[in-house]
């Protein structure tokens, strides 16, 4: 009798507890080979800022182990011709958070409070986040002459009125850089949010897999 009942203890925990609490959603159909790439080792001169890597983040807590931005390497290599045409107007590219392993996602969620949930200021780790994919980069634009990082019209993570593309306070200036990286990401085929101007989806991002692989376990 009590093996009868540990039995059915133990089918009601396999039943109850979400499948997604111990990995990625599972998804049917075919998707595209993964091939994560670090930005960086093909354009150096791409910044990283990776917020999450620091507690300077919105859950004030570190939760990547390194400052490194991965991406799918059709994503990657579209980043990196941004990267030079900014040059050409004298600015450059700085990534905030480019690839994300699920496990970053669930932490971030679990951290996150209920009005943050409720907004919709974090994912989902039960629907997973295109940063899972590979195919997802929060950037912004830095001077090349001076070296800093160029003032949008809301730092990253505010989420205030600030964050949408169509504010239309702030200075003209930052109002200006704002729609030039938006213009310039979009014409490599990125698509921009429409709550995020940081956010940017790569236009094949359905075509890849939620992904949970460490930064560590990634073949550089």
């Amino acid at each position: 009798m009590h093996m009868q009942q540990l039995f059915l203890k133990l089918l009601i925990v396999v039943l109850v507890i979400p499948a997604c609490l111990n990995g990625p959603p599972r998804e049917q159909g075919r998707f595209r080979e993964t091939e994560l790439v670090e930005v960086t080792k093909l354009d150096p001169t791409i910044r990283l800022d990776i917020r999450y890597a620091t507690a300077d983040n919105l859950m004030h807590r570190q939760v990547y182990t390194q400052a490194m931005a991965f991406l799918q390497r059709p994503a990657a290599e579209a980043l990196v011709r941004v990267n030079r045409w900014l040059h050409e107007e004298g600015y450059g590219l700085v990534i905030f958070d480019a690839y994300r392993p699920w496990s970053a996602t669930k932490r971030i969620w679990d951290l996150a409070n209920d009005a943050d949930r409720k907004n919709n200021f974090v994912a989902n780790p039960r629907e997973g986040s295109k940063h899972n994919r590979g195919s997802a980069v929060d950037l912004s634009l830095f001077d090349l002459t001076t070296g800093s990082e160029v003032v949008m019209p809301s730092g990253f993570d505010d989420f205030s009125e600030r964050v949408y593309p169509i504010y239309p306070g702030g200075t003209s200036e930052s109002r200006r850089l704002r729609d030039l990286l938006r213009h310039v990401m979009e014409t490599q085929n990125f698509e921009g949010s429409n709550e995020e101007w940081w956010h940017f989806n790569y236009r094949d991002w359905r075509e890849y897999r939620l992904l949970n692989t460490p930064f560590e376990m990634i073949d550089q």
